[in-house]
């Protein structure tokens, strides 16, 4: 098919935008995460703050053209400052009838639909279970549709390049995105150097995509477009100057423990097993060897944590990383690591469970896990991120109270943060304090359970230094010597040494602070992880309103700091958010016999903004 050449229309002004939510969404194989990557660098280039959310299916290759595969990028972008993904998409780029059909009920009234009608066959309504082709009926009355045959116009656009059917359709998500950048303006140059990089050895694949793309762009700005369908501009946010670039949570969290692994002057041995979502930790560190990064993949979870144990006797910060059932997996080897008193990072990637459950849906219901997950009485240290640029903080931190106070320390992180990104100020990692040396080094009178007088940490001592060899072990040991001991007082001493330790880092930990609002009132809204900018969104929607509302973000899930119970007894209320049946709420109340409320969803979708707010609103209402 021919593509007419395009008619140059009169153009409307661009209408200001405050911020926008925009879905990608299509089979497995259009190309949906790539087109929303992209998508988001214009963005960023273009001075908008932005949030992303990529959502797609686990199966390797759900059948195509069906609901089981459809895969979603979304992005929210605006003037003003960006804390969450947006709640109801204002634009959705739905590339078959699948696509439409699960992401339709997301879609705010009124909302802007471009459909590629020719994917619109009867077979793929058929297997969208539609009964009647949507388009051609009233079902969509409520938002503004608008068919393109964008099959067609890709394949007009790609056709001076000899392709193939197949790789000439491929090229339509391009296509999409061209129509896209047209809509809010922005630049396809990047787009474009990029596309001819990543197809550097198939130089015509990159003119063809290059070529949709602007067939795309092209299309917006001709008479072809619909007068009712007008263009925007969202002006670029005002951000802190500095160097920024963008950064999901994966990465932020590799180069986090790269310098708490500087900062305490060791080496990073990094010791895993493939699991979603996890696994892009090892893909990043396998590329950072030039930093002193060791990486391992073991042959399952129970040979990464020992391995990475092992690496910590050795005299390296080990760390071991997994999702749910992985972590289940190392529980054992974790609670060694806690009876021998070595430094261990472990993260924890939560998704949908329990067992496999949904690999590439967030959740955060591993909070138990983490907090109580383990035999005998083996408390350890337990941090959550509350976004992708925070990972980077919270695990410089890991390593500092792990090598500081000898003893593990679990960093929850889950599949929204691993996979977002965002803008993330470069920090100057110069002017970070260096941590104090732990290894041991004085021969006369060495102890290997000599502990210190405010951490109860033992001196870490790595082998291969005469005069300072020891032994330890996962069975229980005498508390002066280390040899073993079945001594009943010796394990009831030991078991309260282990309990005192980790409850001594509360010591070492900032006070917990209020996010948002004030120290007192009627209603704190308590979250931890990824909740963080629905919560926060939120409280200032409600305080904007007039209604005394604060925001309480937990960083240490335990020990909880040592003034949390007394700042929640300043609150009426308190309403605990979370993507789980209720597990911080239960150690709340646990804790410290605190009345929490609790907002829970497993649905393996983050919380919506509007979500928090309608809770909050009906418990100040009671």
């Amino acid at each position: 098919m021919n593509v007419a050449p395009a008619v140059p229309r009169p153009q409307a002004p661009r209408e200001e935008l405050e911020s926008v939510t925009v879905r990608f969404a299509g089979d497995s194989g259009d190309g949906m995460q790539l087109t929303g990557s992209q998508f988001t660098l214009a963005t960023a280039l273009a001075g908008n703050d932005l949030a992303t959310f990529p959502d797609f299916p686990a199966e390797i290759r759900a059948p195509a053209g069906t609901t089981y595969g459809v895969s979603a990028f979304q992005v929210n972008f605006g003037a003003r400052e960006i804390r969450t993904s947006g709640d109801a998409p204002d634009v959705l780029v739905a590339m078959n009838p699948a696509a439409l059909k699960v992401n339709l009920d997301d879609m705010c009234t009124g909302g802007l639909i471009f459909v590629d009608t020719g994917a619109f066959t009867k077979r793929n309504l058929q297997k969208a279970t539609f009964d009647d082709n949507p388009l051609e009926d009233s079902s969509l009355a409520k938002f503004r549709i608008m068919p393109i045959d964008m099959s067609a116009q890709t394949l007009g656009a790609v056709k001076p390049y000899g392709l193939s059917n197949k790789e000439a359709l491929r090229c339509k998500n391009m296509w999409a995105l061209g129509l896209v950048y047209w809509l809010y303006d922005r630049d396809i140059r990047p787009s474009a150097d990029w596309l001819r990089q990543k197809f550097a050895a198939r130089p015509e694949l990159a003119d063809a995509n290059i070529a949709a793309m602007k067939a795309g762009h092209a299309f917006g700005e001709t008479a072809e477009m619909p007068g009712e369908i007008s263009a925007y501009t969202v002006p670029p946010a005002k951000i802190e100057p500095g160097e920024y670039r963008a950064v999901t949570g994966t990465e932020a969290l590799a180069w986090g423990l790269v310098v708490g692994a500087h900062l305490a002057d060791l080496k990073l041995v990094f010791c895993s097993y493939p699991i979603t979502p996890a696994s892009a930790v090892l893909h990043t560190l396998a590329n950072l060897r030039q930093h002193g990064v060791v990486t391992f993949q073991a042959e399952d979870e129970i040979a990464a944590v020992g391995a990475a144990i092992g690496a910590s006797f050795a005299g390296s910060i080990g760390v071991t990383s997994s999702s749910g059932p992985g972590i289940a997996l190392k529980g054992e080897a974790i609670g060694l690591a806690i009876a021998t008193e070595l430094p261990l990072v472990v993260i924890n990637s939560q998704r949908a469970g329990p067992s496999t459950g949904m690999p590439t849906k967030t959740e955060q219901s591993d909070l138990y896990q983490a907090v109580y997950g383990r035999n005998g009485d083996s408390p350890m240290s337990v941090m959550a991120a509350r976004s992708p640029g925070d990972c980077f903080e919270v695990a410089v931190e890991a390593v500092r109270l792990s090598t500081k106070h000898m003893t593990p320390v679990m960093l929850l992180s889950d599949g929204y943060i691993a996979n977002a990104a965002e803008p993330w100020r470069i920090p100057d990692v110069t002017g970070l304090r260096r941590f104090d040396r732990m290894f041991h080094k004085e021969i006369e009178g060495f102890h290997p359970f000599i502990r210190h007088p405010e951490t109860l940490a033992r001196p870490w001592a790595p082998p291969g230094v005469p005069g300072l060899e020891h032994r330890i072990g996962g069975l229980e040991r005498d508390y002066d010597s280390g040899d073993v001991s079945y001594d009943p007082a010796n394990h009831q001493r030991m078991t309260d040494v282990r309990a005192a330790k980790v409850e001594l880092i509360g010591r070492d930990i900032p006070p917990q602070n209020v996010e948002l609002g004030s120290d007192s009132g009627r209603l704190a809204i308590v979250g931890w992880g990824s909740t963080f900018g629905s919560i926060n969104r939120a409280v200032e929607n409600l305080i904007d309103a007039g209604l005394e509302v604060a925001h309480i973000h937990l960083r240490h899930i335990w020990p909880l700091p040592p003034n949390l119970h007394t700042l929640l007894d300043s609150y009426d209320k308190v309403l605990v958010p979370e993507m789980n049946s209720g597990q911080l709420r239960t150690v709340l109340r646990a804790e410290y016999l605190v009345p929490a409320h609790g907002l829970n969803k497993v649905t393996g979708q983050p919380f919506r903004i509007s979500e928090i707010e309608e809770a909050a609103r009906r418990l100040l209402e009671d």
